[in-house]
């Protein structure tokens, strides 16, 4: 069985969460295997094996669970982007839109050197706003997107189209 179809067949489908009409897809069974999530791992390295990346970035909380240890995997660095008064230091903030709301992501003023190239990590691409987000957040710091990776992307809603104006690597290990 191929990577795409062990995540597929892990995933668990919680209905109407966080609000009717979404079909929420759960990573935690990924997370609660470990065979799994060190082929997932793997797997993002491989693929970014030979790009010239300075920093993972993370997006608050599910970007950060394979997020560090891809970082950790490549031995670079890893760097939080987290919802608005989670970070103690000085901060820069991006709000965006979201499939069912809106909100509001910062990174702290020093986490991105001028010139790094920096990849962006969560665990789902929905319409991209987060991952959006994330890269402007890298940009106001003069930073380069080097790329964007997913676990799961939801395709119908279009995200990766909206990512290639940042960068066209785009790793989804699996597609609905």
């Amino acid at each position: 069985m191929n990577l795409s179809d062990k995540i597929k067949n892990t995933v668990r489908n919680v209905p109407d969460f966080p609000k009717e009409g979404i079909n929420f897809k759960d990573i935690s069974p990924i997370v609660e295997n470990p065979t799994l999530s060190k082929e997932i791992i793997k797997e993002f390295a491989a693929q970014l094996a030979g790009e010239n990346i300075d920093a993972i970035v993370g997006v608050e909380s599910r970007g950060f669970i394979y997020g560090m240890p891809l970082a950790l995997e490549m031995n670079i660095p890893f760097v939080l982007v987290r919802k608005v008064g989670k970070l103690p230091f000085d901060t820069i903030q991006y709000s965006y839109d979201l499939e069912y709301g809106s909100a509001t992501v910062e990174m702290h003023v020093d986490s991105i050197k001028p010139n790094w190239n920096v990849f962006v990590h969560d665990d789902l691409l929905a319409t991209g706003g987060t991952a959006i987000a994330a890269a402007e957040l890298i940009k106001q710091q003069g930073g380069n997107v080097a790329g964007f990776g997913f676990i799961i992307e939801l395709g119908f809603l279009n995200g990766t189209e909206r990512l290639k104006d940042y960068s066209k690597n785009i790793i989804n290990l699996a597609t609905y």
